[in-house]
């Protein structure tokens, strides 16, 4: 009877040990080119360099500049995609560049450039 129970218990230990094995095996990514991250950063980017050109805080010069920051990093991505497989290091390129972009952007909206009245001139400050 012991040996009974003790043989049920150990196959019981041994398949919750196998579920939770299979349980903490991280998901294998259905589509190797998909960038959600990169896509949610680079909308956000875009909404930022709108709002900062649509307040003022950013002149027409320094959201072209912009702009074109973002349509590269766009081409970065396209190319990585290209061949059917984001790798880590393309996604870690990505992300560099995104981090320097959001960077730029902040500095341009802050650096004391303003274009209030639009412009598309900056305008200068009163003294």
């Amino acid at each position: 009877m012991k040996i009974q129970t003790l043989l049920i218990s150990s196959l019981m230990i041994a398949a919750s040990t196998a579920a939770l094995a299979q349980g903490a095996a991280p998901a294998a990514p259905t589509n190797p080119t998909a960038t959600p991250r990169i896509d949610q950063r680079e909308a956000n980017q875009e909404r930022r360099i709108e709002q900062g050109e649509k307040s003022g805080q950013l002149t027409p010069r320094e959201a072209a500049r912009l702009e074109a920051q973002q349509d590269k990093i766009r081409r970065v991505e396209a190319r990585a995609k290209a061949d059917g497989v984001v790798t880590p290091q393309e996604r870690e390129k990505l992300t560099r560049m995104q981090n320097k972009a959001s960077r730029d952007i902040a500095r341009e909206k802050h650096d004391g450039q303003k274009d209030l009245n639009h412009d598309g001139r900056r305008d200068r400050p009163a003294k």
